[in-house]
């Protein structure tokens, strides 16, 4: 059973498991992965919804609407949105990216895939991404499951999490290194 990830901890992974046990028994994984991946993103695009996703200064009822809203709007249903609507429900929409991270992590194990987190200063073209999975995969002697951010404040290189592991070239992260190497050197 996935239990056994650590990933698997606290109310996100709680809830995370429960709804994966739920997909695994309706052989939908895949169809709930994808409606929460199109959950998450429309979050992600707007800052007003990201507010109310946070704020526990709105009402559940608001919350659950909005919920609806961006649901009917992404085609999400099923065990997808009963389960969306749990969480606004439970007042736990505030924990809802960290439980679909860890659904993702869950599927990707149960696909023999291991999940990867990379940020870059810029968008990563296909080719990049196509060859950072390459080379993840020969590192790490299986498939990779690649999710992307963009965080403009690491000026370049990249920041690479898989599971617990963290590797991070950013120039930011250099640049900080030779501050301190400098101030130790005066």
């Amino acid at each position: 059973m996935a239990t056994t990830d650590q990933t698997v901890s606290g109310v996100p992974g709680r809830y995370a498991n429960a709804l994966f046990e739920l997909a695994k028994e309706n052989n939908s994984i895949e169809a709930v992965g994808a409606q929460l991946a199109d959950f998450q993103a429309a979050i992600a695009g707007s800052e007003d919804l990201q507010r109310m996703v946070r704020s526990p200064v709105f009402k559940t009822e608001d919350q659950q609407a909005a919920v609806e809203a961006i649901a009917a709007k992404g085609k999400i249903g099923g065990i997808a949105l009963n389960f969306l609507k749990l969480v606004a429900k439970n007042r736990r929409l505030p924990a809802i990216s960290e439980m679909i991270k860890v659904y993702q992590s869950l599927m990707a194990t149960e696909k023999g895939e291991t999940l990867a987190e990379v940020t870059s200063a810029e968008k990563l073209s296909a080719a990049h991404v196509k060859d950072l999975k390459a080379a993840l995969k020969s590192s790490l002697g299986r498939d990779v499951q690649l999710s992307t951010r963009v965080d403009a404040a690491i000026l370049g290189g990249l920041i690479v999490k898989v599971g617990s592991r963290m590797i991070d070239n950013s120039l930011k992260t250099k640049l900080d290194n030779l501050k301190i190497a400098m101030k130790g050197t005066a």
